[in-house]
């Protein structure tokens, strides 16, 4: 019987392939192209898709559980309607899966890469990146980005250190997402390897300047996806908390992608599609782009810079300082009643041990960290007050 249910899982496995390579766009990624850094029998005598089980990875990793309390862009907030991280990544998934559907795209890896692409953000969003970015930087151990410590979660922390395995055109969309980065145009740098994907790693940190491009189209629609999801969001959120009002909004660029969440999201989805369909690549329209870029710089301007969301800024910034020496004291000094110890090295592989030096190993803790677990790890008298809206 067991043998009769695995000869029909075979064929319907076999028939999705077939329906892929028919249906799917000639320049799409087909799921039997996945490259694994470790051959895995198991996963090629059964039945699930090579990019639908990275999905399920993804689900089921610890730091993608960690999203339902990590800052999207409002912080020390209670607001029961405010976007945090675990939102965000739906909705890029969602968004970008929807482009991908028109564009004749592998949903699969879409949704792979969009939910993992945001899994390596520090407690306290973009602030705390920064903030532990010039802590690893006075380390010696390169800038911190949340796109490569997605990439090092994934790979090498999970799992106490063995990683979850995933494909390499998964890896290379979430690291490559940089939504923050303007493009009107991404053309993918097809025929990557592991070891140029290890080596983008290593140029990142040393070097923030220089921009990734995804290998495959559904990477570079994530990318565009992570864009639209968090602009006219954003934006709705700073009206909710009284930051902005609708009629502040740049003119330009209402004329053009409207003034609420919905209709910008409509605009810059349909613009996508019809400026990508049938090309070896993911773009806006000029008219569009330019509307999107206005939209940007006053979202950076009047939201992302608005002194009224760095009250505790500075608080913030000690209290990573104070949290980082503690730790690295603490690896140091055999402190194995640290946390660290008890909540993140227990039972780590030997291999991430020998490979991490102990700055690495406090990064790595630090970044995994939810909002409210890093403040329950701070002297209690420093902790900053949670406001509510």
């Amino acid at each position: 019987m067991d043998t009769f249910k695995d000869q029909n899982l075979n064929v319907i496995s076999l028939a999705l392939k077939e329906r892929e390579a028919e249906i799917l766009s000639p320049v799409a990624t087909l799921s039997n192209t996945g490259m694994r850094r470790v051959h895995d029998a198991r996963l090629e005598e059964g039945y699930r898709q090579t990019f639908s089980v990275d999905v399920d990875r993804i689900l089921h990793s610890r730091a993608y559980t960690r999203y339902i309390d990590k800052t999207q862009v409002f912080y020390l907030i209670h607001h029961d309607h405010i976007t945090h991280r675990v939102l965000h990544v739906q909705l890029v998934s969602k968004i970008a899966r929807s482009i991908g559907r028109y564009l004749g795209l592998n949903e699969d890896l879409i949704e792979a890469i969009a939910l993992g692409h945001d899994i390596g953000h520090t407690p306290f969003g973009h602030d705390g990146e920064r903030f532990l970015s010039e802590l690893c930087r006075a380390s010696g151990i390169g800038d911190f980005h949340h796109n490569v410590q997605s990439v090092q979660f994934l790979d090498r922390v999970e799992r106490k250190g063995k990683g979850w395995n995933l494909c390499l055109q998964t890896l290379d969309g979430i690291l490559c997402h940089d939504g923050e980065v303007h493009n009107q145009i991404l053309k993918p740098e097809r025929n990557k390897t592991f070891e140029m994907l290890e080596n983008e790693m290593v140029l990142k940190k040393e070097n923030p300047l220089p921009q990734l491009m995804p290998m495959t189209l559904e990477g570079c629609v994530v990318r565009m996806a992570d864009t639209i999801s968090y602009i006219g969001r954003d934006i709705e959120d700073a009206i909710r908390l009284n930051m902005i009002k609708r009629s502040d909004l740049p003119k330009e660029s209402v004329d053009v992608l409207g003034n609420t969440n919905g209709t910008i999201v409509y605009h810059l989805v349909t613009d996508v599609i019809n400026t990508s369909f049938q090309n070896t690549y993911i773009a806006f329209s000029q008219k569009i782009s330019e509307a999107l870029k206005r939209l940007k710089d006053f979202n950076l301007e009047r939201i992302y810079m608005n002194p009224k969301i760095k009250k505790e800024t500075d608080t913030i910034k000690t209290l990573f300082g104070i949290l980082f020496e503690k730790y690295l004291d603490d690896i140091e000094n055999e402190n194995r009643s640290s946390v660290i110890f008890k909540g993140f090295l227990e039972d780590m592989s030997e291999d991430y041990i020998q490979n991490h030096c102990k700055e690495e190993i406090v990064r790595d803790f630090i970044a995994g960290m939810t909002d409210q677990y890093f403040l329950r790890q701070c002297p209690e008298d420093m902790r900053p007050e949670i406001t509510s809206k």
